[in-house]
């Protein structure tokens, strides 16, 4: 006859663990590992999602000069829709963002910076939390666009554009000037380009003033990196950028 009766069992065998054995239990060290590499995707997911929308969507620009009052000031920083041109169309009144279309600019001083100063610089640009380019591009208000006929000024002081005098609410003149440019000029806007003028209108260095360069004072549609939509910086001066389209709407396409 078989012995049929169980062989005793410990207690260690009668009392499972909760939670395991002790090899199986995560240490700290796993814990620490496990968070810095979760950190590190967070990170590199925000950069590589950041630097898509610089570089497709939006980007930031800061003001560096007086030509755009009372509109923008000297430090404001903007943001710039880069969908304009390519798939958004630039209109007449937008202040758009474009590179220098030839020797529009004088060349800034550089300043002196840290090599930890450079390098974070240029890595916060990539993702477009810095505007360091902003010296190497200008910001204007869109006037005429491809085949518009633009004259300063009528008798009222005023610009006409394909026959039709525009009221400018948006432009800083001297005391006592006699019209909104100071400077005559007739000028018909070549398809692909603009004629581009800034709101202080005295202190503005903008088609009117570059007419003897190579592009003859228009702004290639090519050089445009987008439309600036709002005032972003300081936060006492956030708005969004009007392009005064009741300015403009009696304006017919050039014939």
């Amino acid at each position: 006859m078989t012995d049929e009766t169980a062989p005793p069992t410990s207690a260690a065998d009668e009392t499972p663990s909760a939670h395991g054995t002790d090899a199986e239990r995560p240490s700290p060290r796993n814990h620490v590992l496990g968070f810095l590499r979760d950190v590190v995707v967070i990170v590199a997911a925000a950069l590589v999602i950041s630097f898509l929308i610089k570089t497709f969507l939006i980007r930031s620009f800061f003001i560096p000069s007086v030509s755009m009052e009372p509109t923008l000031e000297v430090d404001d920083r903007i943001i710039v829709n880069q969908l304009a041109p390519d798939l958004v169309a630039v209109e007449r009144g937008d202040v758009v963002v474009f590179r220098d279309p030839g020797r529009w600019l004088t060349t800034p001083p550089e300043q002196p910076r840290t090599p930890i100063e450079a390098a974070g610089d240029w890595l916060l640009s990539l993702v477009g939390l810095s505007a360091s380019d902003s010296d190497e591009h200008l910001v204007k208000r869109v006037i005429g666009i491809g085949g518009d006929r633009v004259v300063c000024c009528n008798d009222l002081g005023q610009l006409v554009i394909n026959g039709v005098p525009i009221d400018e609410p948006y432009v800083k003149v001297r005391d006592g000037a006699p019209d909104v440019s100071g400077i005559d000029f007739q000028v018909t806007v070549p398809e692909g380009s603009l004629w581009v003028m800034g709101d202080n209108r005295y202190e503005s260095s903008d088609s009117r003033y570059n007419r003897t360069g190579s592009t003859e004072g228009f702004v290639p549609l090519d050089d445009v990196v987008g439309r600036a939509i709002v005032v972003s910086w300081p936060l006492e001066r956030w708005a969004w950028l009007d392009n005064y389209p009741l300015t403009f709407d009696g304006v017919d396409p050039a014939e």
